[in-house]
């Protein structure tokens, strides 16, 4: 399913996310509030005030070496998979399960991710049919079919393919082609002549030729098959559109027939493609014609021998995570360790939980929920949704650069918003889907399989309008342009994000600014694009359009000027509609703030008045210590700020915050008036 979704943060290799655990309190009502030893007295709030709020967080909590990130989400989400981590175990050793039931394919599922003696004993075998498959190409149908047969199962050679809601008929799916087919995280990486980019590509061949030793290569052989690979991928790389680029979802819209894309891209056979994964379309959105007008060349270009070692890759690469230790080490040790920093590999059964979470998890969900959400736990956190809702409506009548014909379609886009708390009305159908105990890797297929059957008999069909794109036990929340909607899964509205028995300021700082931030997605530099309906739909006046985009202006060279590691700086235009969320998220969080007992009270709580505990809040959920490497690729991929300038960032155009930590012009932490950034 492809989505264009604005989630709150990435997820990535080596990490889970978590909370840290607070410190209890003489006040009971800060029991979950802010500890007051998170902050580092030695540091001065007008200079740096992340380093203030949570400085002592950072000294005492070091990255464990399983992580290449540690946080507050990696500390909520350890404490999830602690209750996930009983779920399966428990469904596992029950052996008197009813077939096909929910506790059963968990169940077996896990156990056979645990089966290390199955799994060592077999080696390589699991795929050994599917790399004589490939040795064995001889001619354009047989490498077509080994394509289709990798996207219905595991891989995406090429390109990707599947479902998504139509962009200009937003109550239907279509089909989709999306560039793909590279094995590094981004286009840079093949083409950047800087060190860290040349150092990347150097350490990547050398995992390719080690991959294809594995697979019984000799070590000459393994270096040629290596430099085929990259070959290709750098010419996809070429022609692939730039992150940034794709932030604008005019750029990637281009509806056409099968008549037309064949005259686009003539030396690829679609109509035989399409067949061979189980689709009968006569449309599809192209995302990028310039990428497959070059699938097209190099396919009629590259000889059919040079495709086995791509192919062979690509099986490899999906399927390193359930094979023997020698793959799934060296697989670790180019990406979680190399490109990410991580030490050491997870535990098995974490690594388990997470391929189970990706393959089945509304399965996972549906025991997790019964566990962690209950009923009136969906109604409080709703509550709290509705008077973000309300203080949005609330600032876009405020907007004194916006018209009143523009505020009157934004208001109407508010009032269309769909809110989705905690858990699907309706769960995922897994009746279909057989899973035993006999294979990791033939469960790992069969999910693949039915994952993406499922997604495919979507095309050319109505959106279903209770389908999530996250699972229940995710500790993150998204804005869906395209079906104009704010979700938030069960598992973030926990503490200390959500907390019924933390003060009002830090509920409104913490959770109350991350519901701010998705619903100001729905009016960021790619949300705005979008209708109340989600079609992509010029509803701005033109004056009103540039007076936007001249206070975006503002907030894209501000981070531009932030260099988190290095002397790399962070892409402002490619974290723009994040950096705009998060700012919009606080003002409309404190917003509705002002409206509680607590604010009007101003009552201090720890000898810090409710305002100051509001920003505490949101700098607690940004506390975590990130490697280097880490930060170096997520600034290349990731439209997330780092989390200290997620923190700085927005805070610095905030009178509200000046006023209350005595900030003063010409301070750090505080904005110029003629770079001070207002949108919402």
């Amino acid at each position: 399913m492809f989505t264009n979704s604005k989630i709150l943060l990435i997820v990535f290799i080596g990490a889970a996310f978590l909370l840290s655990s607070c410190t209890s309190k003489q006040n009971q009502k800060n029991d979950k509030g802010f500890p007051l030893s998170n902050i580092d007295s030695s540091a001065n709030p007008e200079n740096d005030f992340y380093q203030y709020a949570v400085g002592n967080w950072i000294k005492n909590n070091p990255i464990p070496q399983e992580y290449s990130s540690w946080g507050t989400f990696t500390v909520l989400a350890e404490k999830n998979y602690k209750v996930l981590h009983k779920i399966l175990e428990d469904a596992a050793q029950n052996k008197d399960v009813k077939k096909g039931s929910i506790q059963q394919k968990i169940g077996d599922f896990y156990f056979a991710g645990m089966d290390t003696t199955k799994i060592e004993a077999d080696g390589i075998k699991p795929i050994e049919a599917e790399l004589k498959k490939i040795d064995a190409i001889k001619t354009e149908k047989d490498l077509l079919d080994e394509v289709v047969y990798q996207h219905v199962h595991l891989g995406a050679p090429l390109f990707d393919f599947g479902s998504g809601v139509d962009a200009k008929n937003s109550k239907m799916e279509i089909a989709q082609l999306v560039q793909g087919g590279l094995g590094l995280p981004d286009k840079d990486y093949y083409l950047n002549k800087d060190s860290y980019s040349n150092e990347v590509r150097e350490k990547y061949i050398n995992h390719l030729t080690n991959m294809f030793k594995l697979i019984g290569e000799k070590e000459s052989y393994a270096k040629n098959d290596a430099s085929i690979v990259m070959n290709i991928e750098t010419r996809l790389a070429k022609v692939s559109m730039s992150k940034v680029e794709m932030r604008d979802p005019n750029k990637t819209y281009h509806k056409m027939t099968i008549a037309k894309l064949e005259r686009l891209s003539p030396g690829f056979a679609w109509v035989d493609y399409f067949k061979g994964v189980g689709v009968n379309i006569d449309s599809m959105n192209v995302e990028q014609p310039d990428f497959f007008k070059e699938v097209s060349k190099i396919v009629k270009e590259t000889p059919i021998d040079n495709w086995k070692p791509y192919l062979k890759w690509n099986l490899l690469n999906s399927s390193a995570n359930y094979l023997d230790s020698n793959i799934v080490n060296e697989h670790f040790d180019f990406y979680g360790k190399f490109l990410y920093g991580a030490k050491v590999l997870q535990p098995r059964w974490k690594r388990v939980l997470f391929r189970a979470d990706r393959s089945i998890g509304e399965l996972l969900g549906q025991l997790y929920v019964k566990e962690v959400f209950p009923p009136e736990a969906k109604a409080r956190a709703l509550k709290i949704v509705k008077s973000l809702l309300e203080a949005m409506r609330e600032r876009i009548n405020m907007l004194d650069w916006m018209s009143a014909d523009t505020k009157k379609q934004a208001l109407h886009k508010l009032d269309l918003f769909t809110v989705k708390i905690g858990y699907p009305d309706k769960w995922i159908d897994y009746k279909p889907l057989n899973i035993e105990r006999d294979s990791y890797y033939a469960n790992a297929i069969r999910c693949a399989e039915f994952n993406f059957n499922r997604d495919i008999k979507k095309i050319d069909k109505p959106v279903d309008p209770t389908e999530w794109e996250m699972t229940p036990q995710t500790v993150n929340a998204y804005y869906e342009p395209l079906r104009n909607e704010i979700v938030f899964p069960a598992a973030i509205l926990q503490p200390p994000f959500f907390d019924q028995n933390a003060d009002d300021a830090i509920n409104y700082g913490a959770m109350g600014a991350v519901i701010g931030h998705e619903i100001t997605h729905g009016f960021d530099d790619e949300g705005r694009q979008y209708d109340a309906n989600g079609n992509i739909k010029d509803w701005w006046t033109k004056d009103d359009e540039t007076k936007f985009n001249e206070h975006a202006k503002r907030i894209i060279e501000q981070f531009d000027s932030y260099m988190p590691v290095d002397t790399m700086h962070i892409n402002g235009k490619l974290t723009e509609g994040e950096n705009i969320a998060d700012l919009g998220g606080l003002n409309v969080a404190f917003t509705a703030f002002e409206k509680t007992d607590e604010y009007k009270n101003q009552e201090k709580i720890d000898g810090f008045t409710p305002n100051q505990r509001f920003f505490l809040a949101w700098a607690q959920v940004w506390e975590s210590n990130t490697r280097a490497q880490t930060i170096k690729l997520l600034i290349k991929t990731d439209p997330h700020s780092p989390d200290r300038f997620r923190v700085n960032g927005p805070f610095s155009n905030m009178p509200e915050f000046w006023q209350v930590f005595n900030i003063k012009e010409g301070d750090p932490m505080r904005a110029p008036d003629n770079k001070l950034v207002k949108i919402w």
